[in-house]
């Protein structure tokens, strides 16, 4: 398990107690190959440089999610499309398989509400974390006030997650992890730091299930493009990229 170097903060402290997570020293980061820091810039997660490049850090003021936030296309994503946004809708949306946080954020900018629900800690703790620097930027504050977040396990605890969130779940976003046969799918250093937190999800269909009985609309599921469906119904429709598709589950029209 991930644990969170101590450096004699009240910040450390809290975060390794709101987590569950140990306090080591710096020669402990060693033993336990990744470890959570605090930084002047925020929470990062760092490794062995050699095997996974840079520290990661959730930042939705800069990089990708800017430039996303920016330039992303608006409703005409992929990704607004399966979720109902191009039919002029702004869906409450629940993103159980938060990550860091990318397709949340994307989904703000364009005018949803979103639950973002993350259940590996080390990662919760750097969305947790982004979220909050985010709420206070010039540039993102307006979206992040549109963001939610909660720890915990959306295969076991999804509704009464929401429930506690007291949050409308008329769309629920998926995007589980698979696991990778071609090695060159992971020659990006920092996805091979956050998969090997979060690894592969083998209840993926038990997700799915829980999501179709939590949903008010519509289930989204985010596959690679050639990638089976998850096990149970089939899709009402799917919404199909270059490189990945999204695979929509209707319950019943947006309003």
């Amino acid at each position: 398990m991930t644990a969170v170097i101590d450096d004699g903060s009240e910040a450390a402290q809290g975060l390794a107690s709101r987590y569950g997570l140990a306090l080591i020293d710096r020669a402990g980061a060693v033993e336990e190959g990744v470890a959570l820091f605090i930084r002047d810039q925020g929470v990062e997660l760092g490794g062995d440089p050699a095997e996974f490049g840079h520290p990661l850090r959730v930042d939705f003021t800069e990089g990708k999610n800017a430039h996303r936030r920016r330039f992303g296309g608006g409703r005409g994503q992929l990704i607004a499309k399966a979720c109902g946004l191009s039919k002029g809708a702004t869906p409450d949306i629940v993103d159980a398989t938060a990550g860091l946080g990318r397709d949340a954020f994307v989904l703000a900018a364009l005018g949803c509400r979103v639950l973002m629900i993350e259940r590996v800690a080390a990662i919760a703790a750097l969305l947790e974390n982004g979220l909050e620097r985010a709420r206070t930027h010039e540039d993102t504050a307006e979206v992040a006030a549109r963001m939610m977040f909660r720890h915990g396990d959306s295969v076991t605890a999804l509704q009464s997650l929401v429930s506690d969130a007291a949050f409308a779940p008329e769309v629920v976003h998926l995007d589980p992890m698979f696991p990778h046969r071609d090695k060159s799918a992971l020659v990006k250093k920092d996805m091979r730091l956050f998969r090997a937190l979060a690894g592969d999800d083998p209840d993926a269909s038990t997700l799915l299930t829980a999501a179709l009985d939590t949903a008010l609309y519509r289930v989204v599921v985010k596959r690679p493009r050639k990638a089976p469906t998850l096990d149970g119904p089939k899709p009402s429709h799917q919404v199909i990229g270059k490189t990945s598709r999204y695979d929509v589950y209707v319950h019943k029209k947006l309003p």
